[in-house]
């Protein structure tokens, strides 16, 4: 069935909803009290709501009340008038449904026509490899006009002398006295999800503990069914270090005592879990769950992920601060690995300075199924696609209301970009063929084929697989969050980092390159709804193209310094992504020297220094 079919089956069916519903309404009103609000949600499974105050009636529900009463003795007479009356009550709905359904013919052979008709709206068919085939000559030709990676970014922020950071131990908010000064109690809570979901359920766990001045528990890691990484916190963290830090602000221990301990029999699941809403208040915690606290001594919030709000209190959110720019430090494993990577790919980039590009790119095998997109793959790539959607989500994407639309994806931006389009996209903006590239990713979707052009484009090529030996890499192989650590390190301290499609890793990293260099996240995220478009166009020459980029590189130059305006607290945004300027206090006035214990990388300039 094509979108028309679709579109017109719908249509009736909301037709055919609409009458039975509100026949059946006025059936059960007696013909009085009916309104126009009546036949909504007529899908819905929820109990009817309670009937109206009875209201004096008027001439017109007497006449209805009459033709009610009149059925049981004039059965044919009523029949003629049931009709008439099911006509003029359901006219007006029926005129709606009928302008929807034009609505939803133009919108047919309008803009999504070219979805089910001959011409293809722009940027909803993939034509990239077309375009590459295309641009090639010119792209290999192209290295006169290469930008320098030292003026890739422009935009500079003056950078203020720091305010002193604000008092954060829970005391001092929560007005306790010396008395009751004791900690409320134990919190403990489960992670969940990848490396860094986790570690923003870590860092607010931290603001939950100082807010409540709890002792919070080392967090524990859920065991996720699609990345089936068993590490724990010490596995992936240096707890000696999490908990030093935190020291003066949150009381943080390995365990719960053991007459705690005792009482749940030794597991931590039998202590009730409190369910907490997503993105919920400072203020629900403090009313809510603080006096459960205090009566039973310890709690467990599971799962954790996105369980505080980002609008909080300032001394709330520097415990956040604290937690992800100071207290997290990978563990000697990751962290010796991470420096020996970064070493090297700096070495790489000799004929760059030591400054080299990185690239965190989305297209695994279950990112490219789960988006529903279509590439040059043809119909053998529609069948695999297809059986491996039903392999991982069961019947998730072949639910009756589900619709899936390929080319609406694509033209808004949801499409994973491929290894080819992220290479022409940065040679368009004047990276060489000797730019140094670093592709932090799971494992590529058809790596062979998809790899090829971007290899042609940049020779320069690395991956953590091809930078350290085989021995080196073989403790994290089966672990994927301790591979995302040793990527995110590279990445973090790249010239450029170039983000292809969302996602928790590059929220965090910009943020934390933000933090790093002085404001400037010195991040690419391309304007996909505009790169599609382009892509697709085969009369676009590679100067308009090249043209288009530097006004993309150009836009990313200047969001990147973007730091939101916050008005007492009205925050909206993510503090992991722009984290100034609440946790502008933790960076030294001095900008030779930046305490940044989230890695023991060595740095390369001085900027970077006394990383360990």
């Amino acid at each position: 069935m094509n979108l028309h079919d679709q579109l017109t089956s719908n249509i009736i069916t909301m037709k055919t909803k609409s009458y039975n519903h509100h026949h059946q309404n006025n059936n059960v009103a007696g013909g009085g009290g009916g309104n126009a609000s009546d036949s909504s949600n007529s899908g819905s499974n929820s109990p009817s709501p309670p009937p109206s105050p009875r209201r004096q009636a008027s001439i017109f529900q007497y006449r209805r009340r009459l033709r009610t009463k009149s059925y049981s003795f004039n059965s044919r007479r009523d029949k003629y008038s049931g009709f008439g009356f099911l006509f003029r009550y359901n006219a007006r709905y029926l005129a709606v449904l009928s302008l929807l359904y034009v609505s939803g013919l133009f919108m047919c052979v309008g803009p999504f026509s070219g979805l089910i008709g001959r011409t293809p709206v722009p940027g909803s068919v993939y034509r990239s490899h077309q375009i590459f085939d295309k641009f090639w000559n010119d792209i290999h030709s192209d290295n006169s006009t290469a930008i320098e990676m030292s003026s890739v970014w422009m935009y500079k922020r003056k950078v203020k002398v720091q305010k002193p950071c604000p008092n954060s131990t829970a005391g001092q908010h929560l007005s306790l006295d010396k008395e009751s000064a004791a900690r409320s109690g134990y919190l403990i809570v489960d992670a969940n999800g990848g490396l860094n979901q986790q570690r923003s359920a870590i860092c607010n766990a931290v603001a939950v503990a100082g807010h409540l001045n709890a002792v919070l528990v080392i967090p524990r890691f859920e065991l996720n069914s699609v990345w089936k990484d068993t590490s724990e916190f010490g596995d992936i963290y240096d707890e000696e270090h999490f908990i030093a830090t935190l020291d003066g602000y949150v009381k943080v221990v390995r365990e719960l005592p053991d007459p705690l301990m005792e009482k749940y029999d030794y597991n931590i699941t039998n202590i009730p879990n409190f369910r907490v809403q997503a993105w919920t208040t400072a203020n629900y915690y403090l009313r809510e769950v603080y006096p459960v606290l205090r009566e039973q001594g310890v709690i467990r919030i599971a799962p954790f992920a996105n369980r505080l709000a980002m609008n909080v209190p300032p001394h709330i959110q520097l415990l956040r601060c604290i937690a992800n720019y100071r207290a997290l430090k990978f563990s000697s494993s990751i962290s010796t690995l991470a420096e020996k990577l970064v070493k090297r790919m700096t070495e790489k980039s000799s004929r760059t300075g030591g400054k080299y590009v990185s690239i965190h790119l989305r297209f695994e095998e279950d990112m490219v199924a789960f988006s529903c997109c279509l590439y040059d793959g043809g119909k053998a790539e529609k069948l695999v696609m297809d059986s491996f959607r039903e392999k991982w989500w069961k019947g998730k994407f072949k639910k009756k209301d589900r619709v899936i639309l390929p080319g609406v994806n694509r033209i808004n931006g949801k499409c994973p970009l491929t290894p080819l389009e992220v290479g022409m996209m940065l040679r368009g903006m004047g990276f060489d063929n000797n730019t140094s590239i670093f592709l932090a990713s799971g494992k590529i979707y058809q790596a062979e084929r998809h790899l090829a052009p971007l290899l042609k484009m940049f020779p320069l090529l690395y991956t953590k697989e091809s930078l350290a030996t085989p021995d080196e890499l073989a403790p994290f192989q089966e672990y994927s969050s301790r591979l995302a650590a040793l990527d995110y390190t590279v990445c973090l301290f790249s010239e450029v980092f170039v983000t292809t499609h969302g996602g928790n890793f590059p929220h965090f990293l910009m943020g934390h390159r933000r933090f790093l260099f002085d404001g400037h996240a010195k991040t690419i995220k391309p304007d996909k709804i505009k790169l599609v478009v382009l892509l697709q166009d085969m009369n676009i020459s590679w100067r308009t193209f090249k043209d288009e980029m530097e006004i993309m590189l150009s836009e990313s130059d200047r969001k990147g310094m973007m730091v939101p305006r916050l008005r007492k607290i009205n925050r909206k945004t993510s503090v992991y992504t722009y984290p100034l300027p609440e946790c502008s206090c933790l960076l030294q006035s001095d900008n030779t020297t930046l305490k940044l214990t989230h890695s023991v990388v060595k740095p390369r300039n001085s900027q970077l220094e006394s990383a360990r």
